[in-house]
């Protein structure tokens, strides 16, 4: 069985679901077959819709989670998923949710059912901010101190989650590692093929919702070493192990270490791959990376604090989130449209302002 050969969701495609033309490859087991039948069969409050994260490690592994939560104590008879990144910012309060729904590991709504967060930037407006406070509980969780999502999900559902908790916990203790960069080394970080690294690899660098969905699916009833050996992930892996290694090159090319210590940098990550915690590959002392990764016309920027020196962090997350960004308190990103792009430049300049303000105020 392979992770991508499912149909996507009916939430995905905005079909009806009793209406959508379903083919079922070879691969398919007649246990996925009969639960994508029975999906569509069912309408109504039968069906939840969760949106999570995607592509992350954490928010996939929040998303098993809370699927099986809903599912196995909330009694709904299908989950479908839809993930959710941070280019829908800024529509996001305007986007009405299918309901019931659940959102993990992504920005609050106030239409949410169900609601679980850690990230600093959490909340768009005040208003939303309000509301939360209003219905906070059992199920409107959120706390920024939080390593990560799976962690905060798994602390509130363990008890209620009566199957498979080993290898649950498993799951939660490599995505808690995983979101908050609890590597032993950068090399760790860049070189690894433990499981987990190779299928959170994967899942960064297979385009399309397919893979991330399945993916959830599968971490329900899947060991990360029986996933990891799927040939689409090993193939996915040993490509994205090239592309990266093109990607050191470039950026060995494009580095520069500041005064301050910051790992700044823009590099084309055309055809290759510009692993996060590359810069302290070439500057492991550096205390932040801040740079611009550019691919077919798009630009991403992302500010890291050094996960291997210990020191109160900036608020990247912070900084970035005034931009039109968002991240945690050592993670920051803003990503770019084509049309955006040629802001990638005054924006990092922006950014690196910003930290510079901080240290020298702390």
């Amino acid at each position: 069985m392979t992770l991508d050969c499912f149909p996507r969701d009916p939430i995905q495609s905005r079909q009806s679901p009793q209406f959508l033309e379903v083919r079922v490859p070879i691969l398919v087991s007649p246990t996925y077959f009969v639960y994508y039948y029975k999906s569509m069969m069912h309408t109504g409050r039968e069906i939840a819709h969760l949106y999570f994260h995607s592509p992350c490690f954490d928010g996939a592994v929040s998303a098993a989670l809370t699927s099986e939560y809903l599912t196995t104590k909330l009694g709904f008879r299908s989950v479908w998923l839809e993930g959710v990144n941070y280019h829908l910012r800024d529509q996001w309060l305007a986007t009405e949710l299918h309901k019931p729904c659940a959102v993990v590991d992504f920005l609050y709504h106030p239409s949410a059912d169900f609601w679980a967060d850690h990230h600093g930037t959490s909340f768009l407006s005040e208003e939303s901010r309000a509301d939360f406070d209003q219905r906070k509980g059992s199920k409107i969780i959120y706390d920024k101190n939080a390593s990560s999502c799976a962690v905060l999900l798994w602390a509130r559902l363990q008890h209620a989650l009566e199957s498979d908790t080993d290898r649950y916990e498993q799951l939660v203790k490599w995505a808690d590692k995983i979101d908050s960069a609890r590597y032993e080394s950068v090399e760790e970080a860049i070189e690894s093929n433990s499981p987990a690294l190779m299928i959170n690899v994967a899942l960064g660098s297979t385009p399309g919702e397919g893979f991330s969905q399945n993916l959830v699916r599968m971490l329900k009833t899947h060991t990360l070493e029986e996933l990891a050996a799927l040939p689409d992930v090993r193939l996915q892996f040993e490509k994205t192990q090239s592309l990266s290694k093109r990607g050191l090159e470039r950026l060995k090319k494009s580095i520069h270490l500041t005064d301050n210590g910051v790992a700044v940098f823009d590099a084309d990550a055309t055809d290759a791959i510009i692993n996060r915690y590359a810069p302290f590959y070439f500057f492991p002392k550096a205390r932040y990376s801040a740079g611009i990764v550019r691919t077919e016309g798009k630009a991403k920027i992302t500010t890291m604090r050094n996960p291997w020196l210990d020191f109160p962090s900036a608020p990247l997350g912070e900084f970035s989130s005034r931009l039109g960004g968002g991240g945690h308190q050592r993670v920051g990103s803003i990503v770019l449209p084509s049309e955006a792009a040629n802001k990638a430049s005054d924006l990092l300049q922006n950014l690196l302002k910003k930290l510079s303000e901080w240290e020298s105020q702390g």
